[in-house]
């Protein structure tokens, strides 16, 4: 449930418990206007509570000397030539 249709419980609650004044005999409108302001306003928090959970930032940090070296074997005539190329993260200084 979002913002929205919480809001729009709370106010189509607020409408039937305190606007209307039908009576329905079975049927009692202030209770359903309470309940539906009771359930908008715990979607109204749910949703506030996953939001904030929503939003946490994980802060990773890597070693700043770090060379990945990966072995490339390539062909070149039938013969095996072997070349190092190192990977190496922007701005590193060597």
């Amino acid at each position: 449930m979002g913002i929205g249709s919480s809001i729009f419980l709370i106010a189509l609650g607020a409408i039937l418990a305190f606007a209307v004044e039908a009576d329905l005999g079975w049927l009692s409108l202030d209770i359903v206007g309470w309940v539906l302001m009771l359930a908008g306003l715990v979607g109204l928090i749910m949703t506030a509570y996953f939001w904030k959970s929503r939003r946490r930032t994980a802060v990773v940090t890597a070693p700043q000397d770090r060379v990945v070296r990966e072995r490339v074997v390539p062909v070149q005539d039938d013969r095996v030539v072997q070349e190092y190329r190192e990977v190496r993260r922007p701005g590193h200084q060597v």
